[in-house]
């Protein structure tokens, strides 16, 4: 799937994905391929990717939002 996580500032990762761990206001949640479509809002937190050739990545956030959508996630970070 092809996730991009995007600041007010700039792109901060765009790739194909195998799964991403999210800070739901409700705790966290994982998404995966073929993952129903969803609106989520988000806390502060830490963002885990793993990419496709199994790399582990991590990113800070202060909150925001994420769209699922065709296997296509977006994450509108503050």
């Amino acid at each position: 799937m092809h996730l991009e996580i995007i600041t007010p500032d700039k792109k901060i990762f765009e790739d194909e994905v195998s799964s991403v761990v999210l800070p739901g206001i409700d705790g966290s949640f994982g998404i995966l391929k073929q993952h129903a479509p969803m609106i989520s809002a988000l806390k502060k937190g830490k963002v885990k990717v793993v990419d496709m050739s199994s790399a582990r990545h991590q990113f800070e956030i202060n909150g925001g939002v994420v769209e699922v959508l065709n296997n296509k996630v977006i994450v509108l970070a503050e």
